[in-house]
Formats: C-alpha cells, structure tokens, sequence
C-alpha cells in the first residue's frame, strides 16, 4: 500500500536528539529552541519566534493575545481544521464563517466586509494548501475597521505572498500574529510541534510570559530581572528541546526537501492535466500573488459520486488517497449554534476535493499510472 503520509528523515535527527539529552537541557527554551526560531526570524522577516507544542497551541496563545473574550466575533473559513476554530471558542468567540473562493478553497475576501460589526475582533485566514490568501484587501479591511489578523499558516512553510505593492513577503509575517504546524504531515517535522509568529511589536513581550506558563521566566534568565514570578495568564506551550533538536535537523534540509516535493507536485500536474480536462476533475489552482510550496496536491472532482468512486478505485490499487476537511459550520458541535448565511463552495470542496499522496520519497509516476491510464 503506498500511504498517503511517510515521515521523511534527514539523518540528523538522533544525532541532534543525543546532543540535546547529553547537554543536560531538555526541558525547552535551550540552544535547538534558539536554533529553529532564529530561523523563522532571519529567513521569513518574523520580529519574533516561538517554538509550541502544536500549532493549536500557537493559535491559543494567538487568542490570548488579542484578549478573546466572551461575545466577541471571529471571522474565519468554515474550509479548515478544528484547531482554527477552537483556539478561539475555548475563550468565549463567537465563529462567523466565510465562504471559500470558487477557485480556490481559501476564504473569500470579497465577502469579509459584510460579515464584519461591532463585536468583530480579529479575522483568520487560512492559507490552505500552502496558498497565500489575498491579504492586501485582509489587511486593508482589519486596519479599516480596527481588527486583528492572525494567519493560520499551519500548511504555508517556506510559501510567499506579493502584494499590489510588488514586495514579496512570506507568509506568516504579514498578520499581527501567525501559527505554523510541524506536525507529521507537514513538509517539515517534529511529529508534534508548531510555532507562533509574533510580527507586531506591541505582543513580543507578553508573548514570550504566556508562552512560559504566566511568568517572567525568560527575562530572569536574560539577566533582566533578578526572579521570575507569575505575571500573567499562560500555559506550558513551550516544546522540549528533544522536539526542537528533531525540528533543527529538518529546517537545515529545508531547501532540499521543498525542491524534491516542489518536483513531485509538478509531476502530478503536467501529467494528470489532460486526464483530468477528460474527466471534469479540477487541478490546484495557484493565483498570481502566491507561490506553491508543495504541501499537498489535491483534485477537485466533479461530484460526491465521482470522489468515491476514485477513492475506492485508488483503494483497491493500493494507494492511500484521502478527502480532507467537513464544513465546520455543518460539524456535529457548531451545527447547533450556527446560524449564519449558506456557504456553497465551502460545501462543494467539502463533497468534492480529495488529496493524492504526497511526500518526499512518494512514488508519484506509479500513481499517475493508475490514475491517468486505467480510470475513467
């Protein structure tokens, strides 16, 4: 069976692993911490880094950040993970959903303005597939009327966004705060793991208490204060350097590693575009502000019908493809309490979008083979 996901591993990280456990300092915070958010920082214009657990845990202490509080609304894609979500309900938000583009499963931001009033507090972009949103007019609107961005770049590593100004930026340092995902399914690993981009001045500081459980505990061992207390709210959102270590052995290979799924990706494209003009099937789409950075290669298929029967097909040949997220909007806990407005293509991804295998030792021609060849 070829599998959907394989961890890839660039060889370094026992190596890095052992020098951790042998330095005496694995609780976190410690030299391959430093490593891994210097690189964020010096190679994607972050103002500050910090390494979490998860990217759940980045986008929590996002929402603490900004002071989520009960009432206060958060527009975001129904077209997206729970953690999106949840950061914010878990402090008493309210989700207002926008719909997705036609082209695109990113949110619309044409339909952001109508959606904002009095009780919006931030909106959420989530670059899916690695895909940069629209961000000048998201900008645009959050500065218009007051709000926080805080971009879900969980699938967006290594991925840019140009705005009409012509300055290319990465993703994740154009929002007031960002979360990114090292999970095992990402193009760079920790297994479990995230970080939280810091890209406005005013919540450096604060960040860094929340980050180490409510206290002050980074300053103190800067020298900056002579003992640390608890000074705010927070939680234990720091990784060990066990995880920070694996995370360094793969950021030194990132280049290499984009490169080899970049080609994968390409693959797929050129060779399932005639294929899939035959069958109706819609290939990824990448509009002229954004860049690909590989994460994943989906189709969009012409019907529900049509994505089962390729699925199953794909099943029986043994190659593990996948069809990804549910509305949250029609998920079993918010479906309850939603109210707002019909999101169609929201719901045709939902039915239609499915995802083919991608990962650095994939063997993309078989797949190809099998799909383009012998399916119709």
């Amino acid at each position: 069976m070829i599998p959907f996901n394989k961890p890839y591993l660039t060889g370094n990280e026992t190596k890095y692993i052992e020098e951790a456990v042998k330095s005496g300092k694995i609780s976190g915070n410690g030299i391959f911490t430093k490593k891994c958010q210097h690189f964020f920082e010096s190679n994607y214009g972050i103002k500050k880094a910090l390494l979490t657990t998860s990217c759940t845990d980045a986008l929590e202490m996002a929402a603490i950040l900004i002071n989520i509080k009960e009432g206060d609304e958060v527009i975001m894609p129904s077209y997206t993970f729970v953690s999106t979500a949840n950061a914010f309900v878990l402090r008493g938000a309210k989700i207002v959903f926008v719909d997705s583009r036609k082209d695109h499963p990113n949110l619309d931001e044409s339909k952001l303005e109508a959606l904002i009033t009095p009780k919006t507090k931030a909106i959420v972009p989530v670059h899916y597939a690695g895909v940069a949103c629209e961000m000048d007019t998201i900008m645009a609107l959050a500065k218009k009327h007051n709000l926080f961005v805080i971009e879900d770049a969980a699938q967006a590593v290594d991925s840019y966004y140009t705005g009409k100004d012509g300055v290319k930026k990465a993703l994740g340092s154009i929002g007031h705060l960002a979360a990114f995902s090292f999970h095992e399914t990402k193009n760079i690993i920790s297994g479990e793991g995230g970080l939280l981009a810091i890209n406005d001045e005013q919540f450096v500081d604060r960040a860094e208490i929340i980050w180490e459980k409510g206290t002050n505990r980074s300053a103190f061992f800067r020298g900056e204060v002579d003992k640390y207390g608890w000074v705010d709210i927070g939680s234990s959102f720091l990784p060990s350097e066990i995880i920070a270590a694996f995370l360094w052995a793969q950021l030194e290979n990132l280049k290499k590693i984009q490169s080899v799924r970049k080609s994968h990706w390409e693959n797929y494209y050129s060779k399932l575009s005639d294929w899939a003009t035959e069958n109706q099937i819609e290939l990824p789409k990448i509009p002229s502000y954004g860049t690909n950075n590989a994460h994943m290669f989906y189709l969009v298929c012409k019907s529900l019908e049509q994505r089962t029967a390729l699925l199953e097909y794909l099943k029986k040949n043994e190659i593990l493809a996948v069809f990804h997220y549910i509305s949250l909007h029609k998920s079993p806990f918010y479906q309850v309490i939603y109210n707002g407005n019909e999101l169609p293509e929201t719901d045709k991804f939902t039915d239609t979008l499915m995802r083919l295998p991608l990962y650095y030792e994939v063997e993309t021609d078989f797949i190809i083979k099998k799909i383009a060849k012998t399916w119709k």
